[in-house]
């Protein structure tokens, strides 16, 4: 501070302070301000913290936990290797946030995650719950399920939180099984435990079990949380479970959860999927401050709904309104534009991705842009934009083959169906559902020696075909139906109402002949 030069003081910053010399005196308004998620008071408690003489562990504590808020992980550790060099030591209200910290540091955050551990088990901290319950979540996040489930398995005496805990863990690595067979033995649940195995059945797309878990919560008497709604709004999302949705809407109304924002945009979400895009616009209208996450919701409900130019209409009030566009956001208003065929339009925001907006184009682009062009019958110019602009075929995935295939099917162009076929047959990089597409174009061309071969591919390589399903909710409940499949209970009468439609159209068509 010696060279400090004297400067004109700025209203809109806190007044400086001269810290008194006396650590205890000022140990409470630094903790305030070092934690107030405040940026300008963040920064101010930076200057008092790095101008004390005298410091206490209270002091340090409270930096850490600011610098993580900041996310500043990597000030962290260095705050908490100057709390060792000056002489103190950790305490278990030290190491919550410190191994938060290292969760996000990047390539080294395993590394300095385990160092952190060896401390933890330095200071005789290895069985406090809430800390163990910080490890958990920071292996979890590392993919090392293995030694999370050894320091649950430690302790003797576990609570709800670090059995929640090890289920979350489970259910980010997609291991719902685990997390199935922990939830159940758990002595006590609370609202965050079920919202844990809720959001692990969500991850994996089995959104009927989601439903069937928020039931067994209603049944329990657990009051679901925010997050327990915004898990069931995706699941009624997906499955088209309207009326669940609109019970969910109205509950989350009555405890005052709408305008939260997470959840306004799964509602925006789940009217939009199924097809109410007036009450997807009126909630979406209710969010105060809408981020990109509505936006994207909301721009993609009108679009998945026909209405394109409402998308684009949409995208360009998100732009004018200062919110930055995303990856998501473009995948939304390029799939706009191909299902109304608006090539220009498509072609024009594509190239103003990076341009313009500073979003680089993702593999998923390109297949909307495939796919754009494609459906409006430009397949030569699809198959040129393949080879010059990602670099052929094969570092395109099942979207951009498919997508050129199906139109090549569809405008009846075989040679160029033909040329992508071989090309992908000759490097090895077909699916089962372009064997299928380049099979149904060869024997409607009337190929049908290249049809057969395709034909015995599929056969040999034992390919099938995922079956169709369809979702319809009667009563609160949903029913899911697979094609081929007839294991549900009421099979015979369901087969046998649609054979006596059938017989009741057909006739019908007779008779108007």
């Amino acid at each position: 501070m010696q060279n400090s030069k004297p400067t004109q003081a700025n209203p809109c910053q806190p007044p400086p302070i001269s810290p008194p010399r006396k650590p205890i005196c000022i140990g409470q308004l630094l903790s305030l301000a070092a934690t107030s998620n405040n940026p300008s008071f963040f920064s101010h408690a930076c200057l008092i913290f790095q101008n004390l003489s005298l410091r206490n562990i209270f002091m340090y504590n409270s930096m850490i936990r600011g610098y993580v808020l900041s996310h500043s992980p990597t000030r962290a550790i260095l705050c908490y290797l100057d709390m060792l060099n000056y002489g103190l030591l950790a305490n278990n209200y030290t190491f919550p946030p410190l191994i938060k910290a290292c969760t996000t540091l990047g390539s080294s955050s395993k590394l300095i995650g385990c160092l952190v551990h060896a401390h933890v088990v330095t200071f005789g901290f290895d069985e406090d719950p809430f800390i163990v319950s910080a490890l958990i979540e920071f292996y979890s996040l590392n993919f090392d399920m293995g030694t999370a489930r050894t320091l649950f398995d430690r302790i003797p005496n576990r609570d709800v939180v670090l059995w929640t805990a090890m289920i979350d863990g489970y259910g980010k690595m997609g291991d719902v099984e685990n997390a199935r067979i922990l939830f159940e033995d758990m002595p006590e649940r609370n609202a965050i435990s079920w919202s844990a195995v809720m959001a692990a059945y969500s991850r994996v797309g089995d959104f009927k079990e989601v439903l069937c878990l928020f039931r067994r919560m209603q049944e329990a008497g657990t009051k679901p949380n925010e997050s327990v709604l915004a898990s069931v709004l995706t699941a009624c999302a997906h499955l088209g479970a309207l009326a669940q949705g609109l019970w969910v809407h109205s509950y989350a109304k009555q405890c005052n959860f709408a305008s939260n924002p997470i959840l306004a945009t799964a509602l925006v979400d789940m009217y939009s999927k199924c097809g109410c895009v007036e009450s997807a616009l009126s909630t979406f209208q209710g969010i105060p401050n809408k981020d990109a996450g509505a936006w994207n919701a909301m721009i993609s409900g009108v679009a998945m709904n026909g209405d394109a130019w409402k998308s684009l209409e949409l995208f360009n009030k998100m732009i004018s309104n200062g919110t930055q566009p995303t990856e998501t956001t473009f995948v939304a208003v390029l799939t706009a534009c191909t299902h109304a065929r608006l090539v220009k339009e498509g072609l024009k925001l594509f190239e103003q991705m990076s341009s313009n907006y500073g979003v680089e184009p993702q593999l998923e682009h390109y297949a909307c842009l495939v796919d754009l062009m494609a459906r409006a019958g430009m397949l030569a110019e699809a198959e040129k934009f393949i080879e010059e602009k990602m670099g052929g075929l094969g570092r395109g995935d099942a979207n951009v083959w498919g997508a050129l295939l199906g139109a090549c099917r569809t405008y009846g162009n075989i040679e160029v169906g033909n040329r992508v076929w071989k090309k992908l047959a000759d490097m090895g990089m077909a699916d089962c559902g372009t064997h299928v597409l380049s099979y149904n174009l060869y024997r409607e061309a009337g190929w049908d020696m290249e049809a057969k071969r395709v034909r015995r591919l599929i056969s040999e390589a034992g390919m099938k075909k995922k079956p169709g399903c369809s979702i319809i909710e009667v009563d609160g409940t949903v029913e899911e139906f697979l094609a081929g499949n007839l294991s549900h209970s009421q099979a015979p009468q369901i087969c046998k109402t649609l054979d006596s439609l059938f017989n009741i159209g057909r006739l019908e068509s007779y008779n108007g002949a």
